[in-house]
């Protein structure tokens, strides 16, 4: 009983109450057609981390269920998941299972990570598995030891020629030259923890990886859209915070009238 209260102590609060007592989200429709959901929580503190790994789970979990039953194991727009500060959002259950499962369903996962030894620091032995289901990277530049070198391994190695001169004196002088092939990391530790601000690398399944320039955001079509761009453009997240429930038509509720007028007595029921 004090391990059952110490686990829901978190809903003595009013408002996630409010906000678990019913569903709006409706996330099993999320693949049905072009929807855009955004999920924020602090990156600082992590008192309420298990909502959004609470989401993500059932989200995977109904729309894989959907796929499967209702279009045949393919759903028919796909769905992508940006999973931001993915390290500070707390540990999403089965992500290593589900990173190899929802890929046919039409359903992708972006982790966006500092550094990759955040993954593992969360997901232990299991983020491996996660990363080796990740059919592209992108490292955008860090300078963590251990991502710099997994990284230089998996870039794998060149080929560079070498050539050693040599020359010994004495009663006559004598010259030697030796050519020799060596195998050089492609990019070694040090080369990466440098690695320019405006570069990135990118590794794709199945093709070589190649350093490549970041896109300058300002250069898109709908870079005048942003709010980096125009301030009018800002989301006004009140806007759209409502808690009043929305009940559907077949669903049965019970309705009480309250007399909230000064007039009202308080020992009358109704």
């Amino acid at each position: 009983m004090v391990s059952c209260g110490a686990r829901l102590a978190v809903f003595d609060i009013a408002e996630v109450r409010d906000v678990t007592a019913y569903d709006e989200l409706a996330l099993d429709t999320l693949g049905d057609q072009k929807t855009a959901l955004f999920l924020i929580m602090s990156d600082t503190d992590d008192s309420f981390n298990f909502l959004i790994s609470m989401c993500y789970t059932q989200l995977f979990n109904l729309l894989c269920e959907k796929a499967d039953d209702v279009y045949g194991g393919r759903l028919p727009v796909h769905v992508r998941c940006l999973i931001d500060e993915c390290a500070n959002i707390g540990q999403i259950p089965k992500l290593e299972k589900l990173m190899a499962t929802i890929r046919s369903r039409e359903i992708s996962a972006c982790l966006v990570l500092q550094a990759q030894s955040q993954l593992k620091a969360i997901y232990k032995d299991n983020a491996d598995t996660i990363i080796g289901n990740c059919d592209c990277s992108i490292f955008l530049g860090g300078k963590e030891p251990t991502t710099l070198k997994e990284l230089s391994a998996s870039l794998g190695k060149e080929t560079i020629d070498t050539f050693n001169t040599g020359e010994s004196r004495g009663r006559e002088v004598s010259h030697s030259l030796n050519y020799q092939k060596l195998g050089k990391a492609l990019m070694d530790v040090d080369e990466l923890a440098v690695l320019d601000g405006g570069k990135c690398i990118l590794q794709l399944r199945g093709v070589r990886p190649f350093l490549s320039d970041k896109f300058d955001i300002t250069r898109h079509p709908n870079y005048k859209f942003l709010a980096d761009c125009d301030k009018k453009n800002a989301f006004d997240l009140e806007r759209f915070l409502s808690t009043k429930l929305k009940p559907k038509s077949t669903e049965v509720y019970d309705v009480y009238e309250v007399d909230v007028s000064e007039d009202a007595d308080p020992a009358d029921p109704e």
